[in-house]
């Protein structure tokens, strides 16, 4: 009993709840609605805006400057003035001061290479040719073009470097003068532009991939199959010779460039053999004994082959220039070939009637026979020959 009435006591004393649950439903109602006004104020500002926006569209506003308050038209002018200014002292003042010009473009070497007039110590240093190698790995030889140590790397002679160059590009320019082969090398990565510029422009012939051993002691094996042409004073081919040219020697150079010697000592070694002069590119690792006019200078860097190709072949189109301008004066100033007969004349016929009786042509194959026996102990004298050191059993 007593539990009953303490429910019903506690059931009393509490508040009624329905009140409250209207009042909240009722003030939710009342924000939705403001918020709809409001909603519905925003839309009716933008209708409002928008058509004025339409209102005035077709009408130009001028831009106005807020600092100095003018308009597109003044700020036009006002620029045109200070172009007109600009333009007045630029003619003023632009002969005064110095220019700087780009001092280097790896394309100039290539397509107008120097001559040996242009050679100068500031061509020669920017092109890094007086960095030699290190001291452990110098040859002693080339002492007398070192000009210092610095960091522990030998320094060659720029001035040594521009005196051997300039005699190295005499000797191409008279060999070209006198009608001479030139043939220049150079197999390294790189090269091949600088060699290719180089031949021709002394209109001379190029190697930039492996030398082929032999092709010198033993050229008649290797090139013999070469095409070899005819041409007069003035460089035109003169044509009918082909029958003669079967039984003639392989043609051989006269002059040899090489712009790695440390590559091509083979082709070296037979230029040698045969008293083919050389022209080398030595650096401070190399022998200058093993070209006959060497040119001190670093063989590693690629714009120094191209300074010493292209001051090379310069010289070589300045020999050229000069052959021709004597043959078209008739002068020759080289010695023609001999045992060639012109073709269409009595002699030929001769030659031809000689060469095909079968007893001419026995006794030819013995002369050739002889001539290449003749050869081979030509060749094995000079590998068999003593050694320079050596002399009589002794050393010297």
């Amino acid at each position: 009993m007593l539990t009953r009435r303490a429910i019903w006591a506690s059931r009393a004393l509490a508040p009624p709840q329905a009140p409250r649950r209207r009042l909240q439903v009722r003030s939710l109602a009342t924000a939705t609605e403001a918020i709809a006004a409001s909603a519905a104020n925003s839309l009716k500002q933008l209708q409002s805006i928008h058509a004025q926006l339409s209102a005035h569209g077709d009408q130009h506003v001028p831009a106005v400057d807020p600092e100095t308050h003018g308009t597109a038209s003044s700020a036009a002018d006002h620029l045109a003035e200070q172009y007109h200014v600009f333009k007045q002292q630029e003619k003023l003042t632009k002969t005064l001061g110095t220019r700087i010009d780009p001092h280097y473009q790896p394309h100039t070497l290539l397509n107008h290479p120097p001559s040996p007039a242009d050679v100068t110590l500031e061509l020669l240093l920017a092109s890094e040719s007086h960095q030699g190698h290190v001291t452990s790995i110098w040859n002693p030889a080339n002492a007398r073009y070192i000009h210092g140590i610095r960091q522990g790397i030998h320094i060659i002679s720029l001035e040594v470097t521009a005196a051997h160059l300039r005699r190295a590009a005499k000797v191409v320019q008279e060999v070209c003068r006198r009608g001479g082969m030139v043939l220049f090398v150079g197999t390294r990565d790189g090269q091949d532009r600088a060699v290719a510029r180089a031949a021709e422009l002394a209109k001379g012939y190029h190697l930039f991939e492996r030398w082929i051993p032999g092709s010198i002691t033993n050229g008649q094996q290797i090139l013999g199959r070469c095409r070899i042409k005819v041409v007069n004073e003035l460089d035109e081919d003169v044509p009918g010779f082909e029958e003669q040219m079967f039984n003639r020697p392989v043609l051989r150079p006269d002059l040899v460039v090489c712009l790695n010697p440390l590559e091509n000592y083979v082709l070296l070694h037979e230029c040698a053999l045969n008293n083919i002069p050389t022209i080398g590119v030595i650096d401070t690792n190399a022998d200058p004994t093993w070209v006959t006019y060497p040119i001190p200078a670093n063989d590693d860097s690629l714009r120094c082959m191209q300074v010493v190709a292209g001051v090379l072949g310069r010289a070589g189109e300045a020999g050229q220039k000069q052959r021709l301008a004597a043959a078209a004066q008739g002068h020759i100033t080289y010695r023609p070939a001999t045992n060639l007969v012109m073709p269409g004349s009595e002699d030929e016929g001769d030659g031809a009637k000689k060469t095909a009786a079968p007893g001419n042509a026995k006794r030819t194959g013995l002369d050739e026979t002889a001539h290449s026996n003749e050869l081979a102990t030509k060749l094995d004298d000079v590998n068999n020959r003593e050694d320079h050191r050596v002399k009589g059993g002794r050393d010297l």
